[in-house]
């Protein structure tokens, strides 16, 4: 029973109604006196903010905030491979060692999520690793690493909750929610970069118009707390010694090394 109406619950946060309710609400300009509030509880760093708190029009404006230059610091070794995103790192691993391609205790399928049988058996020898973000995080999205962007492509329709109850009673939210990839050639081989949309609202904001990539370069951002997956066809790869579930980090932090 519990389980139903957590589920029933889990659904009709996807109902597009509460969806532009949310939206209007956040982008109005009455939002702004949500924002010292939103600072408190969720202890946001104002230090490292680019602008001063009086120059937010809005809650919305505030949570798609930018960094003062320098606030994260890139980790430039070879072969380095970079966390995209400030988040939590939920899982990461083999995919090989997943049964018929599937993470996270089922919720993600490959073929489903990347949107072609070819394209998910590309990465079915590589490593992935899953990096949630919660409403206090900074929502801008980063590339990992240095390469040549092979294109962005979208799928998905409705998107629902990507917290702990939507991944646990949803409907696979990681691979069927509204999400866009970013595919990045690198001379390591291919990074794919999977940006999973939360709430139904679809926030999510391609800002990268250049070719080429280096790490820590901004590609888009969410508007609101979402997922990002990365998909790493290098068998090779080695994550780092101190990346571990449920560990907070920032971008620009190394998650691991690509051998050659």
């Amino acid at each position: 029973m519990l389980k139903a109406l957590l589920k029933l619950l889990v659904e009709l946060t996807g109902n597009r109604y509460i969806s532009k309710l949310l939206i209007a609400v956040t982008t109005s300009k009455s939002s702004r006196m949500l924002i010292p509030l939103f600072v408190k509880v969720y202890r946001i760093n104002l230090a490292e903010i680019k602008l001063p708190l009086s120059e937010y029009q809005s809650l919305h404006h505030f949570f798609t905030r930018v960094l003062k230059p320098g606030s994260r610091p890139i980790d430039n070794h070879e072969g380095a491979l970079v966390s995209p995103v400030d988040g939590v790192i939920r899982a990461f691993g083999s995919i090989s060692e997943t049964e018929t391609y599937e993470v996270k205790d089922r919720q993600i399928l490959l073929e489903e999520m990347l949107g072609s049988k070819e394209k998910a058996n590309q990465y079915k020898d590589g490593k992935y690793i899953i990096l949630y973000l919660s409403p206090q995080h900074y929502h801008r999205i980063h590339s990992p690493i240095k390469g040549h962007i092979k294109g962005n492509w979208t799928l998905g329709g409705k998107s629902y909750p990507v917290n702990r109850i939507g991944i646990k009673y949803g409907n696979r939210p990681l691979s069927t929610n509204y999400r866009t990839i970013t595919e990045i050639e690198s001379n390591k081989k291919n990074i794919a970069v999977v940006k999973v949309g939360a709430l139904n609202v679809n926030s999510i904001h391609l800002t990268n118009q250049h070719e080429q990539v280096e790490p820590g370069e901004e590609l888009a951002y969410f508007s609101f707390g979402s997922t990002v997956i990365l998909l790493i066809e290098n068998d090779n790869f080695q994550f780092a010694e101190d990346v571990s579930a449920w560990r907070e980090i920032k971008y620009g932090e190394s998650l691991g090394v690509i051998a050659n």
